[in-house]
């Protein structure tokens, strides 16, 4: 027997292993307390401790650290080759339940029903999470010893913003390849496009809204004549208006094979209007419609394509910002100003070769177990984005399943055992053995 097909073997045997662990996983409550905070639901430092056990209890070397307090990375390794080296990745964070009344089964159950493995976080992603660790210890029980050093990491935040991913990256923690477990549904993702949170803020003038007439309608410039008022509510609706446009004209123009007509999307997402800045830089008095505005703070979810660089979006925004606000006196002397990073959220592209031997692994393996897959771009970001940012050659590739980040959620158990299998041959091709 080849070792593919001990390990094969040993999945084949003991397909409790990875829902076992999979259930485990999803009955410690782990939502991100970004979004909901309360007592008994924000867990990740158990769902840590949990990750730690099982991969020490497989001989991997593990360090945990806290990327925000009581919030801790797990990152365990078997030692090896660098030339061969691989990381396997998946988040440890939820989003929240929701209405649970809308639930047909308990959030946090784990329960298993005709397939499906339900429960919060359980397609995103404490599946891939679960198969991660599972595929290694099918290696291990099946007596082989790999050539390049594999890590396994189990991160927090990914759910609002990648922070955890982004932490382990900083302190080093890299390898020449990458698996990010997210779902996939019978697709190997090679590719997914940057993201950047933008914030535009427009200046006006604030004046009484009692003399708006002095403002817009034609008066004589005489000696005392009151200083017209500026609204920079109505500059924004000017600036989004050519927004639009401008998002058209990039999604027309730019084009990345592996992903769908118009990815490269700006969705204006906050707004914020009124007088004055509060320490956040956001308007400071919003409830008075007396007063003319004078500060407006748009926040903007700006979308990039696979093959274009951050620097590049940037600077080609900023241009676009710029020539807004030349078409006007106004907006040319106070010209609107631009803040990147906001929240600290930035998510690099990804953009591995189609032909790159993890991405042929992936595709190789999965056609051989079920069927040839499709290769494609991701629609969305994930903490892969973090790896490949740092040079990491980083693929997604996961199982199947309904409900995330909505009701009744879970993973199809067929799939997890795919991916299983899928993610250990992957991890032999690249690592190798001795």
């Amino acid at each position: 027997m080849t070792a593919l097909d001990k390990v094969f073997d040993n999945i084949d045997a003991n397909q409790d292993r990875v829902l076992s662990l999979t259930q485990e996983m999803v009955r410690i409550p782990s939502v991100n307390p970004k979004f909901e905070k309360k007592q008994g639901l924000n867990n990740e430092p158990l769902m840590c401790a949990l990750v730690e056990d099982r991969l020490k209890s497989n001989g991997f070397s593990t360090e945990t650290f806290e990327t925000f307090p009581d919030r801790p990375n797990v990152v365990g390794t078997i030692p090896g080759n660098e030339e061969r080296s691989l990381i396997l990745c998946g988040h440890m964070d939820t989003v929240p339940v929701g209405n649970q009344a809308n639930w047909v089964v308990d959030p946090f159950g784990g329960e298993i029903k005709d397939g499906k493995l339900f429960g919060r976080g359980s397609v995103d992603m404490k599946a891939g999470l679960a198969a991660c660790i599972a595929a290694y210890e099918a290696i291990k029980a099946a007596g082989i010893t790999l050539d390049g050093r594999l890590s396994i990491h189990g991160v927090v935040d990914e759910e609002a913003g990648g922070f955890g991913a982004m932490d382990a990256v900083k302190r080093g923690h890299l390898a020449k390849n990458a698996i990010v477990a997210e779902p996939t549904w019978d697709k190997v993702v090679p590719a997914e496009g940057g993201l950047e949170w933008v914030r535009v803020t427009l200046i006006g003038r604030s004046g009484h809204a009692g003399f708006r007439y002095n403002d817009i309608f034609p008066q004589p410039d005489v000696e005392g004549r009151l200083q017209p008022a500026v609204n920079a509510i109505e500059i924004a609706t000017r600036f989004l208006m050519a927004l639009k446009e401008f998002e058209a004209a990039r999604c027309r123009t730019n084009y990345h094979p592996l992903c769908p007509p118009g990815l490269s999307t700006i969705n204006p997402g906050v707004i914020h209007g009124g007088v004055g800045t509060d320490e956040d830089g956001l308007p400071l008095i919003r409830t008075n419609p007396a007063m003319t505005p004078d500060r407006v703070t748009l926040d903007l979810d700006l979308k990039f394509l696979p093959h274009e660089t951050s620097a590049n979006i940037r600077k080609e925004f900023e241009e676009f910002v710029m020539s807004f606000a030349g078409l006007d006196p106004w907006t040319k002397a106070h010209p609107p100003v631009v803040q990147w990073e906001l929240g600290g959220l930035h998510f690099p592209p990804m953009d591995t070769p189609v032909d790159h031997p993890l991405v042929k692994s992936l595709v190789g393996h999965h056609t051989r177990l079920k069927s040839e897959p499709e290769v494609r771009g991701f629609d969305a970001v994930t903490d892969a984005a973090h790896y490949a940012g740092a040079g990491v050659d980083a693929c997604i590739y996961g199982p199947s399943g309904d409900g995330f980040h909505g009701d009744n959620e879970y993973v199809d158990t067929a799939s997890l055992h795919l991916t299983t299998k899928v993610i250990a041959a992957a991890v032999l091709d690249i690592c190798g053995t001795k």
